[in-house]
């Protein structure tokens, strides 16, 4: 029992401080509005009014967290899978582009990383513009590419992917140069020792070394991704997915939805990373790498 609280305490105690936060910045946002209804109807509340009132308002600039909560449940258990109010429907069409743009993004930060570790010129050319590729916008790139892809005639799911593979693979460069290169010049000499070939130097040594910072990249790229593929949404005017619940909610002042979407975003980005975790974790322990 030590043990599990010794694990689990602290992650409660955050948990617990964050909704008591939430719930006084609740109050402390949607109280201008309680106060102006009640001056308009010629009433006085008191402060248990007030805060009952705060707690329950249609429209709040910051919906209390039970609100959210029933919002969530209104759109996932309460709605079919297939509707398109459901927030599972809306979280599985940016779930496919977030996971197509990932595996891209993925690929291309891996060849990147190669041929950057293995190529003096793409080391000295292409890594600076791959950290200058991170500097732009993606805000402002988004629109750019959705209307260059449907000029051609791509549209529906691969441009959102194009734009999560935009966000997810620059960590996955960065994380596997590293890890390439993170074999000492003792273990490469003993390679060339053993008379290994510059394959054999890459499957048995370079590549195995660089299996937890692939991991790490991973996670971020994962989440990087699902930010593209919600953002991949927004100037589409796109009809279904997470993006396209919070322009539904930006449009017509509806915050609960908003934030309703917000965190299936989070929990979806977490669930991704978890798996991601698990997959890291079982891997590295096959490879002897941990206990």
């Amino acid at each position: 029992m030590g043990k599990f609280w010794y694990k689990i305490g602290p992650i409660i105690v955050v948990v617990i401080a964050i909704f008591v936060l939430w719930y006084a910045a609740a109050v402390g946002l949607n109280t201008a509005w309680a106060k102006d209804k009640a001056k308009r109807a010629g009433v006085e509340l008191t402060t248990s009014e007030i805060i009952k009132d705060t707690m329950s308002q249609k429209k709040p600039k910051l919906p209390a967290p039970h609100q959210v909560g029933a919002e969530i449940w209104k759109t996932t258990v309460e709605k079919k899978v297939t509707s398109k109010r459901s927030l599972i429907y809306h979280s599985s069409v940016t779930l496919s582009s977030t996971l197509l743009g990932f595996v891209m993004g993925t690929s291309l930060g891996i060849a990147l990383a190669v041929g950057i570790v293995y190529n003096r010129t793409m080391d000295m050319s292409v890594m600076p513009w791959v950290i200058a590729s991170q500097t732009i916008p993606i805000l402002a790139i988004a629109p750019m590419i959705i209307v260059v892809l449907n000029a051609v005639g791509i549209s529906g799911l691969l441009p959102k992917a194009v734009i999560s593979m935009y966000l997810s693979f620059f960590p996955v460069v960065v994380g596997m140069v590293k890890g390439l290169r993170s074999p000492d010049h003792m273990q490469l000499d003993q390679m060339k020792t053993w008379s290994a070939s510059g394959s054999q130097q890459f499957w048995k040594l370079r590549l195995p070394s660089s299996m937890p910072y692939l991991f790490t990249s991973l996670k971020i790229a994962m989440a990087a991704a699902l930010v593209g593929a919600i953002i991949g949404e927004l100037p589409t005017g796109a009809v279904a997915g997470l993006g396209a619940r919070l322009l539904a909610g930006s449009y017509y002042g509806q915050t609960i939805q908003i934030w309703s979407a917000l965190i299936m975003a989070a929990a979806l980005a977490a669930s991704l990373v978890g798996i991601i975790g698990m997959i890291q974790a079982v891997v590295l322990k096959r490879m002897g790498m941990v206990q």
